[in-house]
């Protein structure tokens, strides 16, 4: 029974050394690092401060942060619109029309994400593909000027993260009990209201994986918002970014990472616990 034991420490042992040297470790220097002093941009001396953090208080910091939540918001709402109707009717094709969908949706992924985002470029632009199609439909009489505003950045935040909202739904409904819908049609429910009390309410978990999977990293692809929206759209990703660059003022950056990293905890926290109220579970 030791060696067992033995033996299973020996396979679990790397994990767990990983996870403290890469994960937990860089988490801690962050930590460390935002109570820094900058030392002039050429340097950090590890004097304990709290300037880090006072000076997020400046309007053009907090301006930042309530941008990046509405970018982050707005994108989750689309994605939840779009991805969840997705991931619902392609679990219910054939085995083979959902082979081909997951095909369609993992194609992106061969891909540099910098190398799609340059490719919306093409399609935004004034004479762009987007704009080409809407003139020969005759919905619009000139071009619209969507590249390099928030509209193109919501697009692409669209399309960067809602495979990951597909893929959370459709595992929900693959693994969904489908007998229960059908007793609830049984028993005399309309098929709105049985999605609502039994469908809806078996695939929230996947609905919620979704959800954060949107809204977490949409705070933080700073890179998107640079190639699509041409500086106007400064999230709190950029904002860290050029604060490691241009600014050299690594304590600053990582203090912005820390608050980051609290309010999107405090998000989650916050949307698990209304999804697991009382009320809501009254709602199904």
């Amino acid at each position: 029974m030791m060696k067992r034991r033995n033996k299973w420490w020996l396979c679990v042992a790397p994990l767990y050394i990983f996870t403290l040297i890469f994960v937990l470790g860089p988490l801690i220097y962050m930590v460390a690092l935002s109570f820094a002093t900058n030392n002039d941009g050429i340097g950090v001396t590890w004097q304990f401060t709290l300037e880090n953090f006072t000076k997020m208080a400046d309007p053009v910091y907090v301006r930042c942060f309530v941008q990046s939540f509405q970018m982050a918001f707005m994108t989750t709402i689309f994605v939840v619109l779009i991805g969840y109707p997705f991931g619902y009717f392609m679990a219910k094709l054939s085995a083979r029309g959902k082979k081909l969908l997951m095909f369609l949706i993992m194609i992106p992924f061969w891909t540099s994400s910098l190398i799609r985002m340059y490719g919306w470029i093409i399609i935004l632009q004034v004479k762009g593909l987007f704009n080409k199609i809407l003139l020969a439909v005759g919905i619009i009489d000139e071009p619209l000027k969507i590249l390099y505003s928030y509209p193109a950045v919501v697009i692409g935040m669209v399309y960067a993260l809602l495979p990951f909202m597909i893929l959370a739904v459709y595992s929900s409904v693959e693994k969904m009990d489908w007998s229960l819908v059908e007793a609830a049609r049984d028993l005399g429910a309309s098929a709105p209201k049985a999605f609502l009390t039994v469908t809806l309410k078996l695939t929230l978990p996947g609905l919620l994986s979704g959800v954060i999977l949107t809204f977490v990293p949409s705070m933080g692809l700073f890179f998107i918002a640079d190639i699509l929206g041409g500086n106007k759209i400064v999230l709190v990703g950029s904002l860290i970014q050029d604060q490691l660059t241009r600014g050299s003022n690594w304590p600053f950056a990582a203090a912005l990472a820390v608050v980051l990293m609290i309010l999107t905890t405090l998000m989650i926290y916050l949307y698990r616990s209304i999804t697991h109220t009382k009320d809501l579970e009254g709602m199904f």
